[in-house]
């Protein structure tokens, strides 16, 4: 696969849309299931998600082949979430919108499904931590490359990784 997406690079560095295309249909899925669970909103992933395949248009030349293509996509769409989030907390700021006006009021106490705890646990996690746990627990990437994609220190990937799974065990009330 790997040489197969090396190939693919290849050619979307000479300008093939076709290539493009298939790099597109190869890795959206993966890209948009890691920006879903980082942001918790289907319509903030595709929307980030669309703008870490034009990212990658862009900037083909960029990819030097040191990670894998999926790996480099995900980097990319990680520093795309984390710009929006920046860009959202700054508008939250400027409108006097608090997060706790998010959500209603009589949700907090009523008992939800399972699915739902768990995205509202680990939308609670910082962001990093939100980042690696999604990464590592979630979509099956290595410390080492979540680490990567992150572009943090390993040990500050597995921290995450741990902290992040207490916290979120803690929250559903199974840590103990």
């Amino acid at each position: 696969m790997t040489d197969d997406d090396a190939a693919l690079m290849a050619e979307i560095r000479g300008g093939s849309d076709r290539a493009f295309n298939v790099l597109i249909d190869r890795h959206q899925q993966a890209v948009r299931a890691f920006l879903h669970r980082l942001l918790g909103d289907s319509a903030d992933a595709d929307d980030i998600a669309q703008e870490t395949f034009l990212a990658a248009w862009t900037h083909a030349r960029s990819y030097r082949g040191k990670a894998a293509v999926r790996t480099w996509l995900c980097g990319i769409a990680w520093r795309k979430a984390k710009g929006a989030q920046r860009s959202w907390a700054r508008r939250r700021t400027r409108d006097t919108v608090h997060a706790a006006e998010a959500a209603p009021a009589d949700v907090e106490g009523a008992p939800i499904e399972d699915r739902l705890a768990v995205k509202r646990a680990l939308m609670a996690l910082p962001l990093d931590q939100r980042a690696a746990v999604t990464l590592c627990l979630v979509c099956g990437f290595s410390h080492a490359e979540a680490a990567e994609i992150i572009g943090a220190p390993l040990g500050t990937v597995k921290s995450h990784v741990t902290r992040g799974r207490a916290r979120l065990l803690d929250a559903l009330g199974a840590g103990t």
